[in-house]
């Protein structure tokens, strides 16, 4: 059964290619209707579901989950954690989907983002850029252990998990069409992570852009390999999309003014933290310094600098 789906999966992307349904680059191989993001949740309510465009629905959740409606194919974009939340967002997407095709990606590999995709059924096309399939498979499951550690739900959650082989890895940047709808993907790290990547609806000017755009959280550079110059290029790359509906992973969701709010805070961090730095002092006397000027600067923003600093004063210039 499972090669008889994965031959049919594999003629579904030749038939795509060949229409030119799905083609790539030349280096392929503000709060919105009032609606907030519920915080500390992990589970998918597959109900909790709005219109953000012509052809984009999300779900309403932690992370926010993004489904794109063409005509003859969808694609769900991040998962939530585990496969109980992964089949929640499957059905959520049945009752959108109008064609036979579905897609998978993901904006970036941490668990919340990537481990439902064992919910989704086998002729279910998975598409990343190779950057950050790299990186899950480096670290993939080094971060399933741990968020299992977080709470005994996310352990339970995460029980079992394995990761699926990619049917396409990209380079760069590359389009699918859907039907009627075109979405483009940027592979932009590394930023928050190395393989962070944009997904952009032209028709819709909708962007999704994982935790490179957030509303009023503070920037997580979690990690060695993440990149307060690279978070800013990337944010770069989202401004010059000229989006007009956002939907971050994490926060409310917005408009093209969540682009130049995020980029401010960072450029702002970064600056500070480096000039505190050429000024002697340490990371735990910058650390506490920042903390409370972001608090006093910031009021009304969620999370804190701790990873920020730290990876801002390691990378320096």
């Amino acid at each position: 059964m499972y090669e008889q789906n994965r031959t049919s999966r594999i003629a579904a992307m030749c038939a795509l290619v060949v229409a030119g349904i799905l083609w790539s680059s030349p280096n392929a191989l503000a709060q919105f209707n009032g609606k907030t993001m519920v915080t500390n949740q992990t589970l998918v309510d597959e109900n909790a579901v709005e219109k953000v465009s012509d052809h984009v629905y999300v779900i309403l959740t932690y992370p926010n989950i993004a489904i794109i409606v063409g005509d003859r194919a969808t694609m769900v974009v991040d998962t939530g954690l585990g496969k109980r939340n992964g089949e929640a967002v499957m059905r959520a997407e049945q009752k959108l989907a109008k064609g036979p095709i579905l897609y998978l990606t993901n904006t970036h590999f941490h668990p919340e983002h990537s481990s439902g995709e064992q919910a989704f059924p086998p002729n279910t096309v998975l598409i990343r850029p190779k950057e950050m399939q790299a990186e899950l498979e480096k670290n993939g499951m080094k971060m399933v252990a741990l968020f299992s550690g977080n709470t005994p739900q996310n352990k339970e959650l995460l029980q079992g998990t394995q990761f699926r082989i990619p049917d396409v890895l990209f380079d760069g940047d590359m389009r699918v069409n859907l039907g009627g709808v075109t979405v483009r993907m940027f592979w932009v790290g590394p930023a928050h992570t190395i393989g962070d990547q944009l997904i952009y609806v032209e028709e819709d000017r909708t962007l999704i852009p994982g935790d490179i755009v957030q509303n009023k959280l503070i920037p997580n550079l979690y990690g060695d390999d993440a990149s307060a110059k690279g978070w800013i290029a990337a944010l770069d790359k989202a401004a010059a999309l000229n989006p007009k509906y956002i939907i971050p992973d994490h926060g409310a969701l917005g408009d093209e003014s969540l682009v130049a709010q995020e980029r401010a805070f960072l450029v702002y961090l970064r600056g500070r933290v480096l000039e505190l730095k050429s000024q002697g002092k340490s990371v735990d006397e910058i650390l506490k310094l920042m903390t409370d000027e972001v608090k006093a600067k910031y009021p009304d923003w969620g999370g804190k600098v701790d990873n920020g600093v730290k990876s801002i004063y390691k990378e320096g210039d």
